[in-house]
């Protein structure tokens, strides 16, 4: 009876839709004048209504729309309990850090594709009419210190990987039509968000060369490359200027970049603006300074603020406008203006009735995903992959082994396989599988002392167990609101007593950043590192330990060996020894890294030219790449230059490119990867504009940043 009410209400809306008539509706006009007849027919309160995270006109036949979280599946319930109303079950892929660790662009794409098409489902199904089609995703923030609490949303420290990253899942969640998207994307948060503590106050200082090639880079490249018109603000200050209310905003995102959409506050950030930046006397001029500086939308209570704003004159209605507009462009992309047949998204949830979360292929694919994020890190003796004649019993021991730990962002998986139902499906029938979740009463000395393997599984809780705001149980853990104080691991005590029982011991390290585990990489002979959150965890990490996937994932943050290799966390100047591209420091494990049950050659490195013609021009680099094992598996060719002592402060390294590609055993692939004039470009602070590297220049391939295989040298000259 419900459904058919429902169904009755969208069949009423649609009729509406098409009798009215507004030029609004019209699909054969432009955006402009679409725009401007819709502001022409709103109310003064209607329009005020539309700076909230829920806009639409009802009574001209716009549907509400609001955000959702989406940063790996779809949040509509999970520990923070998203969409309380009714929580409802979505796809829960890793954690944004661990689908990086994949390096596979494609891959991320179909992620924000199977993302973007539930939510769709959600907001048009007879059954479910949830009302969000903006999705604030992916955190286009950069991972420049482990100790960053929200590590577990980025993907990584590189600011060229991360932008890669970035486009792969804007384009997923927008689509690929010409005029409508499936969702908007809503990148976070704009900009050099990576301090937690202190976060509504701190500033993060650096100069404008660093805004450009780094920190900024990701939300640029995912506007003017990806398509996103929308990115919420950060809590932070930058340079002692807080960003919801930064000249950046405008200056540089919108009228440089393009960003005609949605610029939103973060939650509470319009009253921290007084209380804890303490930029503005009162909540009324910060209100103000929010709409002039190019805030859209508000996560707050505002309206009682701007409307007072209005009554004392310090903002007119074409201020109003002005940003309303830029929310409605964001509805009429996703064609919530028209009802136009046109608009390939519109069947979604109507004409297809199977949950999509339900789906084998879904399945298969959060299983595929999860198991080509998995990081070899050692793999001493050839102990893995499991040899199934062989090993005939198996101890499967830790606090992370036997559940599915999600995240702050986390929605409600339909399902979940942990790391030991994951094993258990794995292996053949007879083989033995004991668990024991600790040493109480020496359990896991004791399975571990009669197995012929003892597997551990340790890790971080991304939310301390209890989803307590801002709570950390232990020092090294962390999450939003609070940063890590500690890198080393408490479990690893664990680890040491499983070892004592086996040598022949693995570790899976299921976590959301670094750890200094420097004594298990010392003592264990194999190690592999996994995010936590995927509902396939077990089924995708076990099709790695037994050999159905070789393993190709790599790090993409720099593991420090020692928590004093850090500069200080709230050092923002990357250059200070921070990250790959400038740290002298030897690292437990570096960018990039990662192994396989495969080895690779590399030989023959060519250029087709040594040159570029144009800023738009391109050499291609090539290599020859031969699978040398008797094992087929994936390597990830990673394409680094190095500079000149032409210029101070130039990165040691830089990526520019990679590919991750299957390689037959005994196959030899010619592997071409392009490296753009664009990407050897860097900001001239003096002229404020980018400049063409001038130089010598070594380029480079190998399988990590430390890891190069071949190398060749060339003379850029600026020609253009």
């Amino acid at each position: 009876m419900i459904c058919c009410i429902i169904i009755n209400t969208i069949c009423l809306y649609n009729k509406i839709l098409a009798q009215t008539g507004y030029p609004f509706q019209d699909t054969t006009l432009t955006d402009d004048q679409r725009l401007d007849n819709l502001l022409s027919l709103m109310t003064q309160e209607e329009k005020l209504n539309a700076l909230a995270t829920q806009f639409g006109v009802p009574r001209l036949g716009i549907k509400n729309c609001m955000h959702s979280e989406g940063l790996h599946g779809l949040a509509y319930g999970g520990p923070s309990n998203w969409g309380s109303r009714r929580p409802v079950p979505s796809t829960i892929f890793p954690q944004s850090y661990g689908l990086a660790e994949t390096w596979d662009e494609i891959l991320v794409y179909k992620v924000a594709c199977q993302e973007a098409y539930e939510n769709r489902y959600y907001f048009q199904s007879p059954k479910y009419y949830r009302g969000s089609l903006v999705m604030r995703a992916p955190n286009a923030d950069l991972g420049r210190d482990p100790r960053w609490g929200r590590t577990e949303e980025c993907f990584g420290e590189d600011a060229y990987l991360t932008s890669r990253m970035t486009v792969a899942f804007v384009k997923g969640l927008q689509g690929n039509h010409p005029k409508y998207w499936c969702t908007a994307s809503l990148m976070k948060h704009f900009m050099a968000n990576s301090n937690e503590d202190g976060r509504d106050s701190t500033s993060s200082d650096f100069g404008e060369k660093l805004f450009r090639e780094y920190y900024g880079y990701p939300f640029y490249k995912g506007i003017t490359e990806g398509g996103s018109k929308a990115f919420m603000a950060s809590y932070n200050a930058y340079n002692g200027l807080p960003m919801t209310t930064n000249p950046l905003l405008k200056q540089i995102a919108v009228n440089e970049w393009g960003n005609n959409g949605i610029i939103c506050t973060d939650g509470g950030a319009l009253d921290l603006l007084v209380t804890a930046h303490k930029a503005y006397p009162d909540i009324i001029m910060a209100t103000v300074a929010c709409l002039k500086a190019g805030i859209t939308q508000f996560l707050d209570t505002y309206k009682p603020y701007v409307k007072e704003a209005l009554k004392l004159g310090l903002i007119s209605e074409t201020d109003i406008d002005e940003a309303v507009r830029k929310n409605f462009y964001i509805a009429l992309k996703l064609g919530l203006l028209d009802n136009s047949e046109d608009n390939p998204y519109t069947y979604i949830g109507v004409k297809d009735t199977i949950d999509p979360w339900t789906s084998p292929e879904t399945h298969k694919l959060v299983r595929e995903v999860t198991a080509k994020s998995v990081v070899l890190l050692k793999n001493n003796k050839g102990l893995l992959p499991v040899d199934r004649q062989k090993i005939k019993r198996i101890a499967v021991i830790g606090p992370r082994a036997n559940d599915v730990v999600l995240d702050w962002y986390s929605g409600m998986p339909p399902y979940t396989v942990s790391v030991l139902e994951g094993i258990r499906n794995a292996v053949d029938e007879g083989t033995e599988v004991n668990y024991a979740a600790d040493n109480r009463m020496d359990q896991a000395y004791g399975i571990a002392q009669k197995a012929d393997m003892a597997i551990v599984v340790i890790g971080n809780h991304p939310y301390g167990t209890d989803a307590k705001w801002a709570y950390a149980p232990v020092p090294s853990d962390g999450r939003e609101a609070v940063d890590r104080k500690s890198l080393s691991l408490e479990q690893e005590d664990l680890v040491k007593i499983v070892y004592a029982a086996n040598p022949n011991t693995v570790l899976i390290l299921v976590s959301s950043f670094p750890f200094t585990i420097n004594w298990s990489q010392q003592n264990i002979p194999a190690i592999l590192h996994v995010t936590h959150c995927s509902q396939e965890l077990g089924n995708g990490l076990a099709d790695v330990l037994f050999g159905t996937v070789n393993p190709a994932g790599r790090l993409v943050q720099t593991w420090p060996a020692s928590i004093d290799q850090l500069p200080p966390i709230m050092d923002y100047d990357i250059t200070n020894g921070r990250t790959y591209m400038y740290t002298c420091k030897k690292p437990l494990y570096p960018f990039g890294y990662g192994l396989s049950y495969a080895s690779f050659d590399y030989s023959g490195i060519r250029l087709d030219k040594n040159a570029f013609a144009s800023q738009d021009d391109r050499i291609i680099v090539s290599a020859s790449i031969k699978n040398v094992s008797a094992t087929d598996g994936e390597e990830v060719i990673q394409l680094y230059v190095s500079y000149g002592e032409t210029e101070k402060k130039l990165p040691l390294r830089q990526l520019k490119g990679f590919k991750r590609i299957m390689i037959k055993a005994g196959e030899t692939l010619d592997v071409q990867i392009p490296l753009k004039a664009e990407d050897l470009v860097f900001w001239d602070e003096v002229r404020h504009q980018f400049v063409t590297y001038k130089g010598p220049l070594k380029i480079m391939l190998g399988s990590s940043s430390e890891d190069i295989r071949l190398s060749k040298k060339i003379q850029i000259s600026n020609k253009f």
